[in-house]
């Protein structure tokens, strides 16, 4: 069990968690204004680009299932301290980073090292819960920061392209803040971990790979999957599906007649990540009060219909529905981490959390790049790999609706209440 911690230390340890969040989205999540600029920059096919996002979400997953017991045996802060530590000393590689090869090795790094301090902070947040709701609570308040993050990295981005200023500079301003993040962690008070293993279930790699055939972590992890190949969609190549002409920076949105189109356009992923920022803080207040199998069903169909929109209506509808999707997105992750970590003792959330962040980077990391080829399979269109992300939502849609309608992770979630928060409701 975990030793209690007075509220206000809690306060502090979920803050920095905030923080963390906050942090390191401003990289992961300004991929696709990134991506812009290094077609351009190193002359690379939209496949070749891919591999910005995608190489960075294979570090996660390798380090996700392969490490993420970490947290579990060697507890929350010396994990979260050592993937900090390993993320700025990447961030500020690219200082002297002038080659496309060395870029991305910098990024698998980063993805490694993100894998690392995500896993105990995510296990962390069970720490310091006291219910499962209350779990559910703060997993979308950590995400509701990382979705600060992802606003601010993106409109960064822009800023620096605009003012003639290295994109890289971007990694380098990331570095800095996860440098301050280092210091405040070693010096906070984390609450007491024990470890749960025993000689006959030790503490290391084999028991990530067993919770492979569970249930519960398989299905929440496929969730995960499906969900975040769709996400990425719309932050990776929604900016290359928009543009007009992805050749021509004079004329990238002349085809948007309207002054607010243009805006829209130049701004989309901002404006995607600010609607899915917003409902993640409403999404605390929902999942305290609402059933959260029928939300998650409900925003689920919702994001289906704006894909689909986005295709058949072209551009113009696109500009509007794509952005939408960020509203009906908000919940849908952290949620899915939240009742997945929450099937499982408290002991045992570092390993979990890992197989969950392993199928979500492998989700995040398989669908922009599938698009990727299939949009350069038909003449680099990124219209056509939309319509495989598109199969991605319905394929969600349809576990979501089968999770609302049997629901078979009630009487588990009702078991762990008890015996780890000892409460009733779930």
């Amino acid at each position: 069990m975990i030793a209690a911690k007075a509220p206000n230390n809690n306060t502090l340890i979920r803050w920095l968690t905030y923080l963390m969040f906050m942090m390191f989205a401003m990289t992961s999540d300004s991929v696709g204004e990134i991506i812009k600029e290094v077609k351009r920059e190193f002359d690379v096919t939209n496949t070749e680009a891919s591999l910005m996002h995608s190489l960075f979400m294979i570090g996660i997953a390798f380090s996700g299932l392969f490490l993420g017991f970490l947290a579990d045996k060697f507890g929350r802060k010396n994990t979260i301290i050592l993937g900090l530590s390993l993320f700025a000393l990447s961030c500020y590689f690219f200082l002297v980073g002038d080659s496309f090869s060395f870029i991305l090795g910098l990024i698998t790094l980063s993805g490694i090292a993100v894998g690392v301090f995500k896993t105990a902070a995510l296990a962390l947040i069970g720490d310091i819960s006291h219910s499962t709701k209350e779990h559910t609570g703060i997993m979308n308040g950590a995400e509701a920061f990382f979705g600060f993050g992802a606003i601010i990295g993106p409109l960064l981005v822009a800023w620096l392209v605009r003012e003639g200023v290295d994109w890289k500079l971007l990694y380098v301003i990331a570095g800095g803040l996860c440098t301050l993040l280092i210091v405040l962690a070693w010096k906070a008070d984390y609450p007491a971990h024990s470890l749960g293993g025993t000689p006959k279930e030790p503490i290391n790699m084999t028991r990530s790979l067993k919770l492979l055939g569970n249930p519960y972590a398989m299905g929440f992890s496929v969730g995960a999957f499906l969900y975040v190949a769709a996400e990425s969609a719309i932050y990776v190549w929604m900016p290359s599906y928009l543009v007009c002409d992805a050749k021509d920076v004079a004329a990238t949105f002349s085809c948007y007649t309207s002054g607010p189109d243009k805006w829209l356009a130049m701004y989309a992923v901002s404006v995607f990540f600010s609607l899915r920022a917003v409902g993640r803080f409403v999404g605390i207040w929902m999942m305290q009060r609402l059933n959260w199998s029928l939300v998650l069903a409900l925003f689920s169909l919702a994001i289906m219909l704006c894909f689909i929109a986005g295709l058949v209506g072209g551009k113009s509808v696109a500009l509007y529905t794509f952005p939408l999707t960020g509203i009906f997105m908000s919940v849908i992750y952290p949620t899915f981490n939240s009742k997945g970590i929450s099937c499982f003792p408290k002991h045992e959330h570092g390993t979990v959390a890992g197989v969950i962040l392993f199928f979500t980077a492998a989700g995040a990391a398989a669908g922009p790049f599938i698009m990727g080829v299939v949009s350069d399979a038909y003449g680099g269109d990124a219209k056509y790999g939309f319509i495989v992300a598109t199969v991605f939502t319905a394929l969600l849609f349809v576990g979501l609706l089968y999770n609302y309608l049997y629901n078979p992770t009630e009487k588990r979630l009702a078991e762990i209440e008890t015996s780890e928060y000892g409460q009733n409701a779930v």
